[in-house]
């Protein structure tokens, strides 16, 4: 929880990570590029006060994690984003069996979500079935991007995809998180194209497809799919610490996404460990849309505090203490549900 001014902040960190990116870890110099990528990152736009050297970055571990998260980023719960890159990492870049300790210990804190890769076919259908019963799944993190053997990205609408995605929707995995983004070493940037999201997104109305960053650099394309397609949700992680780095792109950014997507479908993430969220959040709860930019509303306390939490505990039904709670309709297109009261308005 974060306070200011009177004003109590729930806060959900819709996008979090726990990696393993050291040397011993990697399978081949793509290894070494992909965290140099994530670092470069990390370094570029990060506040001096908040960048780690790069020994602390390519493995920080569990405690460090709770720490930032919970003692010092005022996260109230968070979402791990898995991504596995198994032609870059022998163990996969997440650390899935840290990762799943954390939640079994700390099960009011953390959500977590695993991926699949419809390049694996029947076998990975069945690991899918597996993936589920043991995690409890409600989203999954896909990366379109990724390489697999002499594949080097896959599109969300090609034919084993939507199979995967049939059979989310069979195991009661709802939400669909999808890196659509800027490129990252080795990666290839038309992998990460948006427009597969619009013909899923049609033919998948019981799915939430959460767009991660954005769609960044392709905003405008993002914004006409998402303003069209009531369960394409945007992911703000990448687009946050433009906060502090092009304040003035940010306000752009955040005034498109309001205005074409809507306060109730967008998601704070810090990305973690990419950022931190303590100072994102503080910033935000700061930040104000400049008078001189005449085609975009002033953001209002409600909307911020939607953003910041709110819409993520509406989709994935997270009990927000009633005090804090204000109508969304994040996870549902057509009726406004406060946050932690699904399973009360079903039964």
């Amino acid at each position: 929880m974060y306070s200011k001014d009177g004003e109590n902040y729930y806060i959900v960190d819709s996008h979090v990570h726990l990696w393993d990116g050291r040397k011993e870890n990697q399978k081949s110099i793509h290894g070494q590029q992909f965290i140099d990528c994530f670092y470069d990152y990390h370094a570029n736009l990060s506040p001096d006060s908040e960048t780690w050297k790069f020994e602390d970055f390519d493995y920080y571990g569990g405690k460090r994690l709770m720490k930032d998260l919970f003692e010092d980023g005022y996260v109230d719960h968070a979402i791990f984003n898995s991504q596995m890159m198994m032609e870059f990492y022998h163990d996969g870049f997440s650390r899935v069996e840290e990762s799943w300790d954390l939640v079994q210990k700390n099960p009011d804190k953390f959500t977590y979500n695993h991926s699949f890769d419809p390049r694996n076919g029947e076998a990975g259908l069945r690991q899918l079935e597996r993936d589920a019963e043991r995690f409890g799944l409600k989203g999954v993190k896909l990366y379109t991007a990724e390489w697999n053997g002499e594949s080097r990205g896959y599109k969300l609408s090609d034919p084993w995809c939507r199979t995967y995605l049939e059979k989310c929707l069979e195991l009661g995995i709802k939400h669909v998180h999808v890196h659509k983004g800027p490129t990252l070493k080795p990666l290839d940037k038309d992998a990460f194209n948006v427009d597969d999201v619009d013909a899923v997104a049609s033919d998948y109305l019981d799915l939430d497809f959460i767009v991660e960053h954005c769609g960044l650099p392709r905003l405008e394309d993002f914004c006409w799919i998402a303003t069209q397609e009531s369960n394409v949700y945007a992911g703000l992680s990448v687009v946050m610490p433009f906060i502090h780095t092009r304040p003035a792109y940010f306000a752009k950014l955040m005034g498109e996404l309001l205005y074409w997507v809507g306060e109730d479908k967008m998601f704070f993430s810090s990305d973690y460990a990419l950022w931190t969220p303590k100072w994102l959040i503080e910033s935000f709860v700061d930040f104000q849309i400049p008078e001189e930019l005449t085609d975009y509303a002033p953001i209002t306390t409600d909307q911020k505090k939607k953003i910041l939490g709110l819409n993520a505990a509406a989709m994935y039904d997270l009990e927000v203490p009633e005090q804090y709670r204000i109508p969304t309709t994040a996870g549902n297109a057509e009726t406004e549900v406060a946050p932690g009261a699904k399973a009360a308005a079903a039964s």
